[in-house]
């Protein structure tokens, strides 16, 4: 039995409030129903809560945080608990509670004539897209932790995917925001206006937020035609310019590319020796490889399948591409996608790597991947680079895989912090960003502190400090309060 973190009395009064006003649905003590919640995916963090709140809804959650405001104790919100920047785990001193959307899973409505569903924040995605499917509609962002991701956890890290390609980040999709700030008030952003010029777009500034600035409890998103067909294809090529090449001359010639994702052949084969059930789809390996989708949502567009061949029948002509096959079947299709999907669990599983969420302006992306590898291998023998991701939108998964036989928890410390400083310094000199999709959460907070413009982290404190100066929401996330700002 796990012991309880403990408590203060000001943490003892509210749950005894919260409980005896909501009921023993809104509150949890119980330090193995917790203990799931207290480390992020990656088992980097591992934080300390001496309960678990779960509204049920967005007046529940004003009342909670005006309570917690009140008093002084700081809540960490927590959707899905699918981050990969520890943003959602909480101190390790117990000096936070947790705050949890997930019972707050209710789609409000879905409108096909508007073409816009309106979810909670703890809606999973996956089922967000089954209900807009219901509708000849779909919500056009995905990922792998579909399944467990969470509205609200998307909205506040800006989530990315394999579609930004043609639809942009989680930014692009937000057509309105419901959030409780840090003083119990409840900003309502939901009514979608074509015009709104009254000053600051408070959407927009939670979206991203990381729950530092408010705690979203729903959000308008914008839906577009279901897809009638799609044909997804694996290429192999030499270089990863020849892909960005491929790409190019892709969308020149069709709109229809939803989808193009690089991924290396030591990443191909890491998940082949990994994750069971995976087949290599091409006959013989390729030094990279370039996972591509292309869609029809009319019955006027044509076939993606016969597009697909077509395009690549070219590009085999023209030496852009080595080898290439288009799924046969549904799936083969997902087969394809599997692959992908899978890295990450494939590195887990296999040994110790640190993972860099980063991105290079698109045209230098093919050199940064090359060079940027061979830079960090040499300065640091024995490690192997595997860099994958989106090409078409500049993010590259920059992952650095420890020697073999290197162990957790002497390799990762001694080695990590020099490893990224390294990697985030060639991700500046080439004009780029430490955070593509991922967010800062309490990973990258101190390398945003040092490498960051100051007039955009000043700008970022200066932020926080006016919204939230007691730092009650998500403390240690992101950005730290200004100085003279005094703590919870």
């Amino acid at each position: 039995m796990l012991l309880p973190a403990p408590m203060t009395p000001q943490q003892q009064n509210l749950v005894e409030t919260v409980r005896e006003r909501f009921g023993p649905k809104s509150v949890t003590t119980d330090a193995d129903a917790i203990a799931p919640w207290l480390s992020d995916w990656r088992g980097r963090y591992h934080g300390a809560s001496a309960a678990l709140l779960t509204p049920g809804s967005t007046g529940e959650v004003s009342a909670i945080v005006a309570l917690a405001a009140a008093a002084g104790v700081a809540l960490v919100p927590q959707g899905g608990n699918t981050g990969m920047c520890g943003g959602a785990t909480p101190p390790a001193d117990g000096s936070a509670l947790l705050l949890s959307t997930r019972r707050m899973n209710h789609i409000r409505r879905i409108s096909a004539e508007e073409n816009l569903a309106v979810a909670e924040a703890g809606v999973i995605l996956a089922d967000l897209h089954e209900a807009a499917l219901e509708q000849g509609r779909r919500f056009p962002l995905t990922l792998g932790a579909r399944g467990s991701a969470t509205i609200g956890g998307l909205v506040s890290t800006n989530a990315g995917g394999t579609q930004v390609l043609r639809f942009g980040n989680m930014r692009s999709l937000v057509a309105g925001v419901e959030a409780v700030l840090p003083d119990g008030s409840v900003h309502n952003g939901l009514p979608v206006l074509k015009k709104d010029n009254r000053g600051y777009d408070l959407n927009q500034l939670l979206i991203g937020a990381e729950g530092t600035l408010g705690i979203v409890t729903a959000a308008s998103l914008r839906l577009v035609p279901a897809v009638a067909s799609r044909a997804v294809a694996w290429v192999g090529l030499e270089t990863p310019q020849a892909a960005l090449d491929l790409l190019r001359a892709m969308e020149a010639r069709t709109n229809a590319i939803e989808s193009f994702e690089i991924v290396p052949a030591s990443a191909l084969s890491l998940v082949l020796e990994q994750i069971p059930g995976t087949r290599a789809p091409l006959a013989a390996p390729q030094p990279w490889n370039a996972l591509i989708e292309a869609v029809a949502s009319g019955a006027d567009d044509e076939a993606p399948g016969a597009l697909l061949e077509r395009l690549l029948g070219d590009a085999l002509e023209a030496g852009m591409a080595v080898d290439a096959v288009v799924a046969a079947s549904e799936a083969q299709a997902e087969g394809f996608w599997r692959i992908r999907d899978s890295i990450s669990e494939a590195e887990r599983t296999a040994g110790v790597t640190i993972a860099h969420d980063i991105s290079v302006p698109i045209p230098d992306m093919p050199r940064f991947m090359v060079e940027g590898a061979a830079a960090v291998e040499s300065r640091f023998p024995g490690t192997l680079v595997s860099p994958y991701g989106h090409l078409g939108d500049g993010n590259v998964h920059f992952h650095v895989r420890a020697p073999k036989g290197a162990d957790e928890v002497h390799w990762y410390p001694a080695h990590a912090p020099e490893i990224t400083r390294f990697v985030h310094d060639l991700v500046v000199a080439s004009g780029g960003s430490i955070s593509a999709e991922h967010g800062i959460g309490q990973l990258k907070r101190a390398e945003l502190e040092r490498l960051g413009p100051p007039v955009r982290v000043a700008t970022l404190r200066a932020i926080k400090h006016a919204l939230d100066p007691r730092g009650i929401l998500n403390p240690g996330k992101l950005v730290t309060l200004a100085p003279e700002a005094p703590a919870p």
